[in-house]
């Protein structure tokens, strides 16, 4: 197969891309590798999916898409986004990044790549609100700009979908952690916090939020087992994620475990739009997709932990 996957220097866009390769398949990247966080991580991102015979070009979804997408895709990936729930990110890039690059690419494949079998929208459980405990029914009630903004990508993609010229589906992810996340996410916080001896930044009661951290190859597999399943998937919205809850404090403590060090723990005034609690309701992947978790909770931040003591 010939698959696209957009935001493939990221965390888990990579991940994606080089399960996808290794998998015999034809995989392009395209990443704007722009400076929401340090884009020297991304290169290195990059480079392993290169180094696993994929590609990743540089590319802006907001720009001029026109004869740049590579011809005759089958299948197409969609997690480029303005990520997180941050203070400092104005409402205009979350808009720019999630909402306008979304139509931009849609309406590109729409012009160019009439034979496309899937058109995979990857979004994400801020989508429900405040708690997202819900099945792929509920009715949304975003409490962020992430949220809000990835909700309006979904329904652009989906919409395409409704009105016959597109055959797509859209993929909610759940607290997906893992070798590569972002450097402004928890575990790779707490992590460099540990090894270096400094403050660890946690939110005024976030040790009391609930999440379904999933492990990163549990998300990708189940990404990627919507090939083949075009038909079964078209028109469909589904949750992917762990349907085991862990709170955050017990999080940080089965890394402490792990380390062997206790964290410095500093607290800062609570994150405006962060979630209570997220727990997938999978019921629909396991039967559509057959969606399986392999990873527990504690191997996944072994493994997390190990992939940073290697690159920092």
């Amino acid at each position: 197969m010939r698959i696209l996957i957009t935001g493939a220097a990221g965390f888990i866009g990579s991940h994606l891309a080089e399960y996808l390769t290794k998998k015999g398949h034809e995989v392009f990247g395209i990443d704007n590798f722009n400076d929401y966080y340090d884009p020297a991580l991304k290169e290195m991102n990059a480079l392993a999916v290169r180094d696993a015979g994929g590609e990743v070009l540089s590319l802006d979804l907001c720009e001029s898409l026109t004869a740049k997408l590579p011809p005759q895709l089958d299948h197409i990936f969609h997690l480029a986004a303005q990520p997180g729930i941050a203070a400092t990110v104005p409402l205009r890039d979350y808009v720019r990044n999630n909402i306008f690059a979304t139509q931009n690419l849609v309406d590109t494949v729409l012009d160019e790549q009439s034979d496309l079998r899937l058109f995979a929208n990857i979004a994400t459980s801020s989508i429900y609100g405040k708690e997202a405990t819900l099945p792929e029914t509920a009715v949304p009630a975003p409490i962020s700009f992430y949220g809000t903004t990835k909700l309006a990508a979904e329904q652009l993609v989906m919409g395409a979908q409704r009105t016959g010229k597109l055959s797509a589906c859209s993929l909610r992810l759940y607290s997906v952690y893992g070798p590569r996340e972002r450097p402004e996410k928890l575990y790779t916080k707490l992590i460099k916090a540990i090894r270096e001896n400094t403050p660890f930044p946690l939110y005024e009661g976030s040790e009391h939020h609930v999440r379904s951290f999933t492990y990163v190859e549990d998300i990708v597999t189940g990404i990627a087992s919507v090939i083949g399943r075009e038909k079964v998937v078209d028109g469909e919205i589904i949750n992917l994620g762990s349907d085991k809850e862990y709170s955050t404090a017990h999080g940080i403590a089965l890394v402490e475990g792990i380390m062997g060090e206790k964290a410095i723990v500093a607290t800062s005034p609570p994150r405006p739009g962060d979630q209570l609690k997220t727990t997938a309701i999978i019921d629909k992947a396991i039967k559509l997709l057959d969606y399986r978790l392999t990873t527990t909770f504690k191997k996944g931040l072994r493994q997390q932990i190990a992939w940073y003591d290697t690159n920092f």
